[in-house]
């Protein structure tokens, strides 16, 4: 974080802690992995650093890429707006810090998960429904995040809502599969006791992105921006994927 801080002083933004957010998490359990050499089961070690380096790369590209070429996001130039005194240590106790410590719990079970060995059938069943779960929120992560931007792409949808493949089934199909990655890895670390701090991991990371900073916050003004988006949201759920309904209540 100290060094993201030091690459928005050079760049006077802040908006490259979303690309560190995703790649964070990835040096987190390379690290870790590296830590923990010969303290638990190496198999699972390298499993669960691969998943987690494979999807916060993933992330990170591409926001940078979504962020390349805009003009700094509103969120942190409201934050540095408000700065009371010196406006880099109000930006790294409001953003790098807070950002950092949220990291550090949301990143348990992919830390817990390197320590320990286990085997049987039960380990086994858990691992592989872990590994099931991650794979279902990278596909709506990934394949939502590339629908909508695909859609954005096309000068013809200027104004429109994106209603189509995943997001005609639920409103935000990139934090729904945020969510299912997380629940993913918090089974992963399941297999001894202390894993059970790992699900207080992937509850905090789901309510945030369902009911905090993530979905919330991002619908509290879209429907003044884009027209048909009160429609939308009454046929569409909310955060799981559902059939959307067929009737729009008046």
């Amino acid at each position: 974080m100290l060094a993201a801080l030091g690459v928005a002083y050079l760049r006077k933004r802040h908006d490259g802690i979303d690309v560190v957010w995703g790649s964070g998490f990835a040096v987190i359990a390379i690290v870790t992995l590296l830590l923990a050499q010969g303290e638990g089961d190496a198999w699972r070690q390298w499993l669960i650093t691969g998943l987690t380096v494979v999807w916060g790369l993933r992330l990170a590209i591409h926001i940078g890429r979504r962020n390349h070429g805009k003009p700094e996001d509103e969120r942190y130039v409201t934050i540095m707006k408000e700065a009371p005194g010196n406006p880099w240590l109000h930006a790294f106790r409001k953003i790098y810090l807070t950002q950092g410590l949220v990291m550090w719990f949301v990143s348990l079970p992919v830390q817990l998960g390197q320590y320990g060995f286990a085997s049987g059938v039960l380990s086994t069943v858990v691992t592989v429904l872990g590994v099931l779960v991650w794979a279902v929120g990278m596909f709506f992560e990934s394949v939502g995040d590339a629908q909508l931007s695909a859609f954005k792409a096309d000068p013809d949808n200027k104004g429109k809502v994106m209603d189509r493949g995943l997001w005609r089934y639920t409103r935000h199909p990139n934090y729904f599969g945020d969510a299912c990655v997380w629940w993913g890895l918090a089974l992963l670390a399941l297999f001894h006791p202390a894993g059970l701090i790992g699900l207080a991991s992937a509850a905090a990371m789901t309510a945030n992105l369902a009911k905090g900073t993530g979905a919330k916050l991002l619908e509290s003004t879209i429907g003044e921006r884009r027209p048909g988006y009160v429609e939308y949201v009454k046929r569409t759920s909310g955060f799981v994927p559902l059939p959307p309904k067929k009737e729009v209540d008046a």
